[in-house]
């Protein structure tokens, strides 16, 4: 199977402004930002949540706790995945407990995803509640989670797979629709 690239949903411009929505959304759904802490799962959803933090500054004027989180053996396919899974670290430098928590990723496909971070944050400890925000929720759900947060919706056939760039890691912001071929 070769994927190739169909068409861009979202280009650097349409990122961004997206971006900013979802920080402006979790400031009016969180009255402000008292006792929030974003958590970007590796890969992409790092930088979305740096950037989201940096926007979140910029609107209220206060600098939110920030933290990085490694699902792989969280992951219920680690078995399937390699003998020497790629491990690119966890670094929550605050304590979760009571924390308003927003869990930042770049694509909501099966839940899966979400469900691994949140067992992850979970033996941490206990936040007051976890909140999902998401570039791209492309449908076909597994498990029963849904973003607090979304970029764009994009019904996707089971063919069709939604590749998300950013600068940061790939050179560039954009979002693509790749069909099989």
């Amino acid at each position: 199977m070769v994927l190739v690239p169909s068409h861009t949903l979202m280009d650097a411009a349409a990122v961004n402004r997206a971006l900013v929505r979802i920080s402006h959304e979790i400031v009016e759904q969180n009255s402000g930002l008292d006792n929030v802490a974003i958590i970007g799962i590796q890969k992409r959803g790092v930088p979305l949540a740096s950037r989201i933090r940096k926007n979140l500054e910029e609107i209220e004027g206060v600098r939110v706790p920030m933290g990085i989180l490694d699902i792989t053996f969280y992951r219920d396919d680690l078995s399937t995945l390699s003998a020497h899974p790629v491990v690119n670290g966890t670094d929550i430098p605050f304590d979760v407990n009571d924390k308003k928590i927003i869990l930042i990723d770049d694509v909501l496909y099966t839940g899966r995803t979400t469900r691994a971070a949140i067992e992850n944050i979970f033996d941490m400890g206990r936040p007051a509640n976890i909140q999902l925000a998401i570039l791209i929720d492309r449908g076909h759900r597994q498990l029963p989670f849904r973003a607090d947060y979304v970029g764009k919706n994009v019904p996707t056939s089971l063919s069709e797979h939604i590749d998300v760039e950013v600068t940061e890691v790939d050179g560039n912001d954009r979002v693509l629709l790749l069909k099989e071929e």
